[in-house]
């Protein structure tokens, strides 16, 4: 009896959510785009970048110098100015991010094998971006002046340093966005469908009459976490085809290994949902409870900034995160194979957290229901 009780509560459940043709486009819609649209635009890398350079030598090394500027894939415009004053007035109006002043002795110091000054201004307010351009430039000034070393018989630098990069040797930023797109916006969509649903009956006026079937407490609780871990899997999926189809992710590692995980992912996902529905009242306070956790989730997970670099004070609240640890799981099984005792140290925190959540919810429901 228990499990007919049970399924008749599963089936109601998915019928609120895919009975509107509007409510099953916004479910399924709105992720795929966000995908698409996340993957191309949330990039780490710093591209059309716009220069400015007052060059007070105009010699043969300067003039080689700009031209390689110009000859740079990462730089969209190298404008000249011919003074300070425009240059100053041009990364204070923000039309560079960077600018070069090239020294009047550049070229002679060059061919003369003493050091040439090049100074580069950065733009300060983007900070990250702009030290990325300084890096740019600083490999397109040395490598000249290795080639003119050579070129005037002096010796060569002498190290010569070759970097290769695991796991994404292209440097391709959608393998880094796209795994962890997957587990954010399965996060989004997790605990907004779960958050609605208790404040869904509530507004309705249907919860009473939930309260006086037959179900029991622990009934209503699993009728209410199977639905979205249902719905959670279909975009899992979903994602995954998108991955490999549409962005040509390779997927290294098991499937089975990620499905499973993300089981508890998603039953830690469901939990927070359910706490946040039985403390709303209404599906505004519903939606604005899940927005409130995902912001500093997102925040506090990795995905932007490593674990390692925030404060020392901050970095335990990150252990009660789920997004933490799947975003290890779906960034390790796309790009490297992540081996199976890897995968189950990051899944017992998720299965940890989904019972304190759950039991939470419950507790909290019960509590309510008195």
């Amino acid at each position: 009896m228990w499990w007919t009780r049970l399924k008749a509560l599963i089936v109601k459940e998915l019928l609120a959510l895919l009975r509107d043709p509007k409510a099953r486009l916004i479910l399924v819609g709105p992720p795929l785009v966000q995908l698409l649209v996340f993957s191309y635009a949330a990039t780490l890398d710093v591209t059309n970048i716009d220069l400015v350079v007052l060059d007070r030598d105009a010699g043969a090394a300067s003039r080689e110098l700009v031209q390689r500027l110009e000859g740079a894939p990462d730089f969209r415009r190298v404008v000249p100015v011919e003074s300070e004053t425009a240059l100053a007035a041009a990364i204070d109006r923000q039309e560079a991010i960077a600018a070069i002043s090239i020294g009047p002795t550049f070229s002679r110091d060059i061919a003369a094998g003493v050091p040439a000054k090049v100074q580069v201004i950065l733009d300060g307010r983007r900070s990250n971006a702009s030290q990325i351009v300084a890096g740019y430039v600083s490999r397109i000034v040395q490598g000249l002046g290795a080639e003119i070393a050579v070129g005037g018989g002096r010796a060569p630098p002498p190290v010569d340093v070759v970097a290769r990069n695991w796991f994404n040797p292209n440097l391709i930023y959608q393998w880094f966005m796209v795994p962890n797109l997957v587990a954010s916006i399965a996060l989004l969509i997790g605990l907004i469908v779960t958050a609605l649903s208790i404040a869904r009956e509530r507004e309705l006026g249907t919860f009473d009459q939930l309260m006086v079937s037959p179900l029991r407490t622990h009934e209503i609780l699993i009728g209410k976490v199977i639905p979205p871990m249902l719905v959670g899997t279909v975009h899992l999926t979903l994602y995954v085809l998108a991955a490999v189809l549409i962005f040509g992710i390779p997927l290294r590692g098991s499937l089975g290994l990620l499905y499973g995980s993300a089981l508890f992912y998603l039953l830690s996902v469901a939990g927070l949902g359910l706490f946040i529905s039985a403390l709303a009242a209404t599906q505004q306070q519903a939606i604005l409870g899940a927005f409130l956790l995902l912001v500093p989730a997102t925040l506090l997970s990795g995905f932007a900034t490593p674990v390692e670099n925030m404060p020392e004070w901050l970095q335990p609240v990150t252990i009660v995160n789920p997004l933490r640890y799947f975003l290890v799981i779906v960034r390790g099984v796309f790009l490297k194979d992540l081996p199976v005792a890897e995968v189950a140290a990051q899944t017992l925190p998720l299965a940890l957290i989904a019972a304190a959540t759950l039991s939470a919810a419950a507790w909290l429901f019960r509590r309510r229901l008195e």
